[in-house]
């Protein structure tokens, strides 16, 4: 399976946007309250569909069930000017109901589609034991069972960043990091 690059980044972008909203300064476990937050700010969040997706697609965070998963392994493999339509998507994806009036809301932005189908990758792979960062070392058989899933449909519940055990959190802070010096921030050394 192939991630393209445009996803490999933007999902280590997603994931440290995620661990950074789960607990406060206290390390209280602060993800649901700081998700609602963050949705009730979708009017100003509008603006930054374009320049940083992955502060946005926060909001839609556990929003998706997939039914296809040959249709999301193809669109993670796509760079942003080839992502499937979100209309051909829509066919795949289950939304939430708490969801549905935020998606609506996305799609009357001039860039409110290809967002929906940003945010649904990511989502994809952050609930896909397929594309969750790997484990060091942990001896895990996850390549093993990702040659086992049925490629029509995959009636599991997705995993979400909150099921990611802490092993994964290194990765994250390391993606955090490069995230952060990118955008011209000393690193924290």
């Amino acid at each position: 399976m192939h991630v393209s690059p445009f996803f490999h980044n933007l999902s280590a972008a997603y994931l440290a946007e995620l661990d950074d909203m789960r607990h406060d300064s206290e390390g209280r476990f602060v993800l649901e309250r700081r998700l609602a937050e963050r949705r009730s700010e979708i009017a100003f969040l509008v603006h930054m569909l374009e320049v940083a997706p992955e502060m946005v697609a926060v909001v839609l965070h556990k929003a998706f069930r997939f039914t296809s998963t040959p249709a999301m392994d193809r669109l993670l493999a796509c760079e942003p000017e080839d992502l499937a339509a979100w209309e051909s998507l829509r066919e795949t994806i289950d939304i939430a109901p708490w969801a549905r009036a935020t998606v609506h809301l996305l799609r009357e932005q001039a860039a409110g589609d290809h967002f929906l189908s940003v945010a649904a990758a990511l989502e994809y792979m952050t609930g896909s034991p397929r594309h969750a960062p790997a484990h060091a070392g942990d001896g895990d058989d996850r390549e093993e069972d990702a040659d086992n899933v049925d490629d029509d449909t995959d009636d599991r519940q997705p995993l979400s960043a909150d099921d990611l055990d802490d092993a994964d959190g290194q990765i994250r802070e390391e993606a955090r990091a490069d995230w952060m010096a990118e955008q011209g921030f000393d690193r924290k050394d």
